[in-house]
């Protein structure tokens, strides 16, 4: 995962370049709600129109899966790509190491070399659908900072980095000042992140040309001391951008559920349901979700809002929503499958067996082998098991009654040929309980 030490100048001609680019970037992002803070606005313009610029975003790698916090920047670097810039995305190998103190009261767990490794062999796999490691005009790189810091000693750190930075300056950053106030206060080691964050920006700088450093505004301090210390070191002028921290109109923090994190690991939150977290999004949200979290282009969202105004209860935006941020993390057949599966769940669709796969781990199963079933009730059986019904009276009558569906046709419950072994169907009682059964 080592770099490869380059110009900023990339093969595309200045005509190329302008060409594909169209835009400038920075009137995207700002038509976007997505610059925060930047060192020199009008600087940071005149390089990026001058040609295609190197810029790098830091991911943490405290779990083996992105999660949407991250996927806000990464789809910042994806923009800059599309726009023909390079783009690095250093994955925090050593600072994982150390921890952010920001936006903690206490100190996180700190991660050892093999699960750090672990956790960087997940990441990669969901970068390379959000980036482009093969795009034909701006390039791409994955790093890891343990690369450049594993041999860095002590004292060639604090004469070369910690000398040009001053404690005045380190204390007055808030994500510090905040820890010092706490009752765990903020350990030497956390206080040393910034330092390290600095010491990324400056090899980065100096080993790939990198010019620019973006991230959320959260990161602000941490990024302009990496700006200061190439100045101080090299004499050199480079760039900082920030993005608002993009949080939901009811307070929560973006990129939670109510159980947690929701990831990018379709293990962890299977596409099904992240299709749906988007799509029961906020109206007072959607449009500046649409507008920061998709690639669709800003006139197009404009039309999408226009729509959807139009009819509110129909969530044309969440629509789009979902399937463009699912499109972007799963591909687009996830995005089919997950419609698929909310039509067979809220729409009554008859379900295939590849909708019946998408549900798995969604709606709740009951594994079952057929000869464990009553020969000549073995309905009965199945919906007392699934809890679909109290008793076996119950069942009888909800079969006689017609209320019972198996993969969306009505039964008798007489029917014993329609279960299948190796096979999953639904079970479902009236309209709305549904319930897996998987035959083996």
């Amino acid at each position: 995962m080592g770099a490869t030490k380059r110009g900023h100048a990339s093969s595309l001609s200045a005509i190329d370049f302008f060409a594909m680019s169209g835009a400038s970037i920075l009137d995207d992002l700002k038509a976007r709600g997505l610059i925060h803070d930047t060192t020199d606005i009008d600087a940071l313009r005149e390089r990026l129109d001058s040609g295609p610029i190197t810029l790098y975003h830091g991911i943490d790698p405290s779990a083996s899966s992105l999660h949407i916090g991250n996927y806000v920047g990464v789809l910042a670097l994806r923009r800059f790509q599309d726009h023909g810039h390079n783009v690095i995305v250093l994955v925090g190998g050593s600072t994982g190491m150390v921890g952010d103190p920001g936006g903690r009261s206490e100190e996180r767990n700190l991660l050892d070399e093999a699960s750090l490794a672990h956790n960087i062999a997940g990441i990669r796999s969901q970068l390379e659908q959000l980036v482009d490691f093969a795009h034909p005009t701006g390039r791409t790189d994955m790093v890891s900072n343990y690369d450049w810091t594993k041999d860095v000693g002590v004292l060639d750190f604090l004469r070369d980095v910690g000398k040009h930075v001053t404690v005045n300056q380190m204390v007055a950053k808030d994500s510090v000042k905040s820890r010092m106030e706490s009752e765990h206060g903020i350990s030497y080691t956390e206080f040393s992140y910034m330092l390290l964050q600095a010491f990324d920006y400056w090899w980065l700088h100096t080993n790939m040309e990198c010019e620019l450093q973006v991230g959320g505004s959260d990161q602000w301090g941490n990024i302009a001391q990496g700006v200061d210390l190439i100045r101080r070191r090299e004499s050199s002028h480079v760039h900082a951008l920030t993005w608002p921290l993009i949080t939901r109109a009811d307070g929560q923090k973006f990129g939670k559920s109510v159980s947690g994190a929701v990831w990018l690991d379709p293990e962890r939150t299977s596409p099904y349901e992240f299709h749906q977290y988007w799509k029961n999004t906020d109206d007072r949200d959607v449009e500046r979700f649409l507008l920061q979290l998709t690639l669709l282009e800003v006139d197009e969202i404009s039309s999408i809002m226009g729509t959807h105004s139009e009819a509110p209860h129909q969530r044309t935006a969440q629509q789009a929503l979902a399937d463009a941020v699912t499109e972007l993390v799963h591909g687009a057949d996830a995005v089919e499958a997950a419609n698929r599966a909310a039509a067979v769940l809220f729409g009554g669709a008859v379900p295939t067996a590849h909708d019946l796969a998408a549900l798995r781990g969604v709606v709740p199963e009951t594994e079952v082998a057929e000869s464990e079933l009553h020969e000549t009730e073995p309905f009965v059986d199945l919906l007392v098991s699934s809890e679909l019904v109290s008793s076996r009276r119950e069942a009888r009558q909800a079969l006689e009654d017609g209320a019972i569906r198996w993969n969306g046709q009505k039964i008798d419950g007489s029917d014993r040929s329609i279960l299948v072994a190796g096979s999953v169907a639904m079970l479902q009682r009236g309209k709305r309980n549904k319930h897996l059964i998987v035959m083996r």
